[in-house]
């Protein structure tokens, strides 16, 4: 009796250890998964063609034109020339722009004034006496005489003997220079000289 309990306890513990290592083995349900889509990669823009670049137009450049040594050889022949008192007020005319384009007008009109600067025959109206002067005739500071009896007004006012009118003409690129020296008294021109421009 006791054998078969003993074997009774035998095989239910037998029993359950088949039981554990069946349970063991097997393998635990697989959850049902939901199917995956697959994901499409974002699509990227295409590339913009870049566009060539743009030439900006530069502004016109203004002609760089040597006034100084443009201006002295005329100006050495006017103070050379026959018929000019030593001693003379002389009133020096803005430069008067004839050509095709732009010029500076003021470097060349200083330009003139320095080159007759001590030149041992003419005294310079000044800058100043001009001014008065050309208020005097209700002429703006910016009045460029170019007219003959503008300047034979102003001249007469600062009490000038003579009056040089300068004129550029032609392609701005390499203008000639036209220069006049005129008697107030009379306004007969007693010198001229036409000149290239240097570069």
């Amino acid at each position: 009796m006791i054998r078969s309990v003993q074997r009774s306890g035998a095989l239910l513990f037998a029993l359950m250890l088949t039981g554990c290592v069946v349970k063991q083995q097997t393998p635990a349900p697989v959850e049902p998964t939901q199917p995956t889509t697959p994901v499409q990669p974002e699509p990227q823009p295409e590339p913009q063609p870049v566009p060539p670049p743009q030439n900006v137009p530069q502004p016109p450049k203004l002609k760089t034109i040597n006034w100084s040594a443009s201006v002295s050889p005329l100006v050495a022949n006017m103070v050379q020339s026959a018929g000019v008192n030593p001693g003379s007020v002389l009133l020096v005319d803005r430069l008067k722009n004839s050509t095709n384009g732009a010029l500076q007008t003021e470097k060349a009109t200083s330009a003139i004034q320095n080159a007759l600067a001590n030149n041992g025959k003419f005294t310079l109206v000044s800058d100043d006496q001009l001014n008065q002067a050309r208020q005097t005739l209700g002429l703006s500071p910016e009045d460029s005489l170019n007219s003959r009896s503008k300047a034979i007004g102003l001249a007469r006012i600062v009490n000038a003997q003579y009056v040089l009118y300068s004129n550029a003409k032609g392609e701005v690129k390499s203008p000639t220079l036209q220069m006049q020296l005129m008697l107030v008294q009379t306004g007969e021109i007693i010198w001229s000289g036409n000149g290239a421009t240097q570069p």
